[in-house]
């Protein structure tokens, strides 16, 4: 019998952390070949190596050099690209991870050819269609044949849309896989000397959703009470490529009233060591509303909802939305207690793409 051959797609950062682990279980089963395959959503040449060296991801295969655009030309050019490398490697399944434009671009010209698809994150819902991320979402899942699914609301909510539950496995959060994994070499990172930063003496920033700065009074409110916290504790605030321009334009608002430490974007290793040891961590991030309730630190989500509601009720997320006032209270919560939860979420183990891998071989 033949190996079951799977083109694992990747495109943006988040889906390094999500494909490394499943590659690796996949690439211990004879009976599995891979090929992977990097549309270059995400194109800056520098981290995406540093991301790969530090996973232990193999080099792609392919390299579709998409770049930057907007959410239409990116996903036409995705769309463009993959179809030629699908026809010529044919192969037996195309596995998507996350919510990205190339989630979506991939999954849709692998199915349109009569390749099944599989999506790894499957049945995450905001229930908000402004987020193109919630478009890429419910498209991927829609399309798909095998729906890996992190926790249990991915799971009521493809019930909900009809999905068949024989084309839906809770298989949990590969995700956590990844942490897990490396926890112990983040640990060793100097980032905090490299900083002079405090061990649990500051708080870790991270935005980049378009709703949130690309609209300068809207990221101009979002941080005013992210200005009043860094008057406490320096608040560290790695900059999104795409967040840069206006924080820049920001900048005179606050100067000399605040210590908001704008920093180049950082690797897996040291920005997992920064937000074990940060007091606090405030992100518009999904992954790290995921991260943080692993690592037992508290998390304000500067978002109105979030499509991972078992942060909210197994970790230490709290929403804060997007108003000051919100964001006050929120800080404040969150600020109160530092403890990891009780228990992790079902499954959230470490062994997820070793159970989606198990799957993949039954085929």
């Amino acid at each position: 019998m033949s190996p079951l051959h799977i083109l694992h797609v990747v495109g943006a950062r988040p889906n390094f952390m999500k494909i490394a682990p499943v590659l690796e279980a996949c690439a211990r089963r004879p009976r599995l070949a891979s090929t992977l395959v990097h549309t270059g959503q995400h194109y800056d040449e520098k981290m995406s190596k540093l991301f790969f060296e530090e996973l232990g991801i193999p080099r792609p295969d392919v390299d579709l050099e998409v770049g930057s655009g907007s959410q239409a030309a990116q996903t036409a050019l995705i769309l463009q690209r993959i179809e030629p490398l699908l026809l010529d490697r044919r192969p037996d399944l195309v596995l998507v991870v996350g919510d990205v434009n190339s989630t979506v671009a991939c999954g849709l010209a692998a199915v349109k050819l009569g390749i099944p698809v599989a999506h790894v994150e499957a049945g995450l819902r905001s229930f908000d269609r402004t987020m193109p991320e919630e478009i890429n979402r419910i498209v991927t899942d829609a399309i798909s044949e095998l729906l890996f699914v992190t926790e249990q609301s991915g799971v009521d909510n493809l019930a909900r849309e009809g999905v068949p539950e024989a084309k839906v496995h809770l298989v949990g959060n590969v995700m956590i896989d990844t942490l897990v994994k490396h926890r112990a070499s983040a640990a060793k990172s100097d980032v905090l000397s490299r900083l002079a930063l405090p061990a649990r003496g500051f708080a870790v920033l991270t935005l980049h959703r378009p709703a949130n700065v690309d609209d300068p009074e809207t990221f101009a409110r979002l941080l005013e009470p992210i200005v009043e916290l860094s008057r406490e504790v320096p608040v560290v605030f790695p900059v999104h490529p795409r967040t840069r321009a206006a924080l820049d334009a920001l900048s005179g608002r606050w100067a000399g009233r605040m210590d908001v430490r704008a920093i180049e974007p950082l690797g897996y290793l040291d920005f997992l060591k920064l937000m074990s040891d940060a007091r606090l961590v405030l992100t518009d991030s999904g992954g790290i509303q995921e991260e943080t309730t692993i690592l037992g630190v508290p998390c304000v989500t500067l978002r109105d909802n979030t499509e991972r509601p078992i942060t909210l009720t197994h970790g230490t997320n709290v929403l804060a939305g997007t108003r000051p006032e919100g964001i006050r209270a929120a800080i404040a919560r969150a600020s109160a207690a530092r403890a990891a939860p009780a228990s992790p979420p079902p499954l959230w183990d470490g062994r997820a793409a070793e159970r989606i891998a198990d799957i993949l071989e039954r085929l």
